[in-house]
């Protein structure tokens, strides 16, 4: 059998439990056909780059399949019928990834820089002094400008 990842987008005013309901629906179909469900990561509610169908934010959901290609073409076929799968992908892969997803992975905060000029890399704006290509602004006389002659 074939090793996949299955991403489905659920619609956003459906509740957790019917996403749950979702899953379980879609895995007794693979399991119905021969396939297993691994790992199932629920991602939860996030806003969608671009509207689809009206909605401005779905439920992510990723499966870790091993299952035959008709049962995923089962699976897929069920899910462009349902109105509350907005969009689906299935991806093959060579085996499956252990530990969370990189969507599941706590990123940690300390490591970026801060933004209020803690970078080493750059100075704040304070520190540089006068400019010396400038020199002194107050002895030259003003010019006026063109546009006010």
């Amino acid at each position: 059998m074939a090793l996949y990842e299955h991403v489905f987008l659920a619609r956003q005013d459906i509740s957790a439990q019917q996403v749950d309901a979702l899953v379980e629906q879609y895995k007794g179909v693979l399991e119905a056909n021969g396939g297993k469900v691994g790992r199932v990561e629920n991602w939860g509610l996030k806003s969608l780059t671009y509207r689809i169908n009206k909605n401005r934010k779905a439920h992510y959901v990723l499966m870790d399949i091993d299952a035959p290609a008709p049962a995923v073409h089962e699976v897929e076929r069920q899910m462009r019928i349902s109105e509350d799968v907005l969009r689906y992908m299935t991806i093959a892969v060579e085996k499956h990834e252990d530990g969370p997803s990189a969507m599941m992975q706590k990123r940690d905060r300390d490591d970026r820089p801060r933004r209020d000029g803690d970078r080493p890399d750059r100075g704040g704006f304070g520190d540089r002094g006068p400019r010396p290509d400038r020199g002194d602004r107050e002895d030259r006389p003003r010019r006026p400008r063109e546009d006010r002659a």
